[in-house]
């Protein structure tokens, strides 16, 4: 019985590196799952579940208080019928659409505009705006001098809400204009079909970013909150019409792949254990190793030298100087060579050379700027210890 548990402390002493490698191997893998698994926060633009600065999350909420019922949809099927529930409850619907890519085909863009009370396209590419069959068109870009825009025209929406953003937007002509700029029968805000289509250029007016400025909250409340349901319709590549959805690594790799690749980890896992045990543990050998003091002056010189450090070098030059020197003129002992002064080193030279003190303190505390100063300078150095080694 002891043996067997001598045994199996010795093994546990033996292999403790690869059983605490494989315990935190286990945990990191446990991390990493379960950080993927958790839903992370929607970042998309505009969206109402976006918090960022760029989403919507502010106006949906804005919206909710105020009784609108504000539900977000990805695919147009699903926009269609969240649409005719609203119409059979008898409340009437809004979609908004914001398809930033283009992914949504003319005769889908018809069907919305023919199957909801009304329907608002913020920022819509050429593509949508021919899609709809409208009057509406594009028109150019706000001038980058415009930051707010004023309504300067008939709807009581755009009156009421007053000035907004204009940050980034698109101008559009045809049918009735608001908020120009640039030019007459151009703006940021269009409408069409009796009110029933609305064009917003810019989606700064509805982000979280900018909602508070200006009359952008406004605005958006009166245009979107028209009805009592809203549909916020953010098309995807799965709009696109008639393409099949890109298959997906797992589609796409063979049917005995399912089978095969977690023996090929097992195997790999196999392998790591066998090789480490094969090798085994490393072995720390101190070796006896000698550095001429030569060769380091060297490498750290060719480092000053690299990285142009002059007053790093220059304080490396004078501390070998005042060292050599007081050992020459035996200023202090043997073993505090190195706290010596510099002025009682200066001082000494000068009364052995018969030299001024203050001059050669100079010299001694000179700091070099560059590097042609500084070669001139030990040149300088040299020639002082040459002159005390004389006398």
């Amino acid at each position: 019985m002891v043996a067997a548990r001598r045994r199996k402390t010795g093994w546990m002493r033996r292999h403790r590196a690869g059983v605490l490698f494989g315990l935190a191997l286990a945990v990191a893998l446990a991390v990493v799952l379960a950080f993927q698994s958790t839903q992370q926060g929607d970042n998309q633009e505009l969206s109402i579940r976006n918090p960022g600065p760029q989403g919507a999350r502010a106006a949906a909420q804005i919206l909710g208080a105020q009784g609108v019922t504000a539900e977000q949809t990805a695919s147009f099927e699903e926009t269609l019928a969240a649409a005719r529930a609203s119409r059979g409850r008898g409340s009437g619907s809004t979609v908004l659409v914001y398809d930033q890519r283009g992914f949504l085909a003319p005769e889908r863009l018809r069907r919305l505009l023919a199957e909801t009370d009304r329907l608002v396209v913020v920022s819509p590419r050429l593509a949508t705006l021919t899609g709809l069959g409208s009057t509406i068109r594009q028109a150019g870009v706000v001038p980058g001098s415009e930051k707010t825009l004023q309504p300067e025209c008939t709807v009581a929406d755009a009156q009421a809400a007053g000035d907004i953003s204009a940050d980034g937007g698109f101008l559009y002509a045809g049918g009735t204009v608001c908020y120009g700029a640039g030019g007459s029968g151009r703006g940021l805000y269009a409408s069409a079909e009796d009110g029933k289509l609305v064009v917003i250029g810019s989606t700064a007016v509805i982000s979280n970013q900018f909602l508070a400025a200006n009359g952008n909250a406004a605005l958006t409340l009166r245009t979107l909150g028209s009805q009592g349901d809203l549909v916020w319709y953010l098309p995807g590549p799965g709009d696109l019409g008639g393409s099949p959805a890109p298959k997906t690594l797992a589609e796409l790799a063979p049917a005995w792949s399912a089978f095969v690749a977690p023996w090929l980890i097992v195997v790999a896992l196999f392998a790591v254990l066998w090789r480490g045990r094969r090798l085994g543990p490393l072995v720390f050998e101190p070796l006896p190793v000698v550095v001429k003091s030569a060769e380091t002056a060297e490498g750290r010189a060719r480092l000053y030298h690299e990285a142009h450090d002059v007053a790093r070098a220059a304080d490396t030059l004078r501390a070998g100087t005042v060292v050599r020197l007081a050992s020459a003129l035996r200023v202090g002992t043997a073993a505090g060579l190195s706290d010596v002064a510099g002025s009682d080193v200066a001082a000494a030279a000068a009364r052995h050379l018969d030299r001024n003190a203050a001059e050669i303190q100079q010299l001694l505390q000179h700091r070099p700027a560059t590097e042609g100063q500084l070669v001139r300078w030990a040149q300088e150095l040299v020639r002082l210890e040459k002159e005390v080694q004389a006398r």
